[in-house]
């Protein structure tokens, strides 16, 4: 059962992010430009590599990433004040309309996923789904509220 578990939120997983893929390309975003300006959103300031290792790549392919966002106007460095060799990333202006035209994206994404399971059922799936991120992180699940 763990094998078919681990296979079908793969599969779920995978299937989520080719249709929000589709509508966000439809308004000029990648899925590196969209999981980047997300991450942003949630961890303003971060550094380079503190983003590299939410995404899970290296801190030279992250450097790459953010140098092309910060040419196209939706991302920029700021000098660290405690470290003058680091940067920290933040949104623009153009990054932060981007994430609120994606935003609905999202929901439309999420809802025409879980159309036809209850309330209660989400709740508990993301019960589930926490507890299993804790067992694997050994860390309390976060949050996105």
């Amino acid at each position: 059962m763990e094998r078919r578990v681990g296979t079908v939120l793969a599969q779920v997983a995978r299937l989520m992010r080719r249709a929000f893929d589709e509508r966000a390309r439809e308004i000029g975003v990648t899925r590196p430009q969209w999981q980047v300006l997300s991450v942003l959103l949630r961890h303003e300031g971060i550094k380079q590599g503190g983003l590299a290792e939410l995404l899970e790549v290296e801190p030279i392919t992250a450097g790459r990433m953010i140098d092309r966002m910060q040419e196209a106007g939706l991302v920029e460095r700021r000098a660290d004040p405690a470290d003058r060799r680091a940067w920290q990333l933040y949104l623009t202006g153009r990054g932060r309309k981007i994430i609120d035209r994606l935003q609905p994206l999202a929901v439309e994404t999420s809802r025409a996923a879980f159309e036809g399971v209850s309330e209660e059922e989400t709740v508990q799936l993301l019960h589930t789904l926490d507890r299993i991120l804790e067992n694997l992180t050994g860390k309390p699940a976060a949050s996105d509220d």
